[in-house]
């Protein structure tokens, strides 16, 4: 039951996101993505470095935010960790999760493509609900290197942090 929840928020909020901030930047959310993109020749090098260096900002205050707007009680700040798998399980159960993910983004995205119809935002976001559907039990879904850095350097835990960089890119 959590972990629906969790996954259909984070879908919801990545469509939300790429349907509302989409027409400003391709709403770059995710260094994987953003790689992608760089890769299959939609963006420059340049605009990919800044994307990424601008995410990671992002991150880095959000999961700041979060932490001092958290309950007092509460330790939990969306920090990654592995679940009854190895570092190498990670790895393999990260890189298909965010494989399917910017494959979606790179196939929903091509302007060379003219049999693309129905909601771009939507598709991606039911793609990060499929990733977390899949991976949450096992690694947390990272599918986002930002996303995962943010929580690690504000909480200073890295444990297998590698894992959230590596499976993805």
């Amino acid at each position: 039951d959590q972990e629906m929840k969790v996954s259909l928020a984070f879908g919801l909020a990545i469509a939300t996101l790429a349907q509302s901030l989409g027409h400003i930047s391709g709403a770059h959310l995710n260094p994987a993505v953003t790689i992608g993109m760089l890769v299959s020749c939609q963006i420059s090098i340049f605009k990919a470095v800044m994307y990424i260096i601008a995410q990671m900002l992002g991150s880095a205050l959000a999961s700041g935010i979060m932490y001092g707007a958290r309950p007092s009680q509460s330790s939990a700040l969306g920090l990654n960790t592995l679940n009854g798998v190895t570092p190498a399980q990670g790895v393999g159960i990260e890189l298909l999760a965010t494989f399917q993910l910017v494959l979606c983004v790179i196939a929903v995205t091509d302007k060379r493509r003219r049999d693309v119809t129905g909601s771009a935002p939507l598709a991606i976001g039911l793609s990060v609900c499929l990733g977390h559907l899949a991976a949450i039990s096992y690694t947390g879904c990272g599918i986002n290197p930002a996303r995962s850095f943010g929580p690690a350097l504000i909480l200073n835990n890295f444990d297998n942090h590698w894992v959230y960089w590596v499976g993805p890119m």
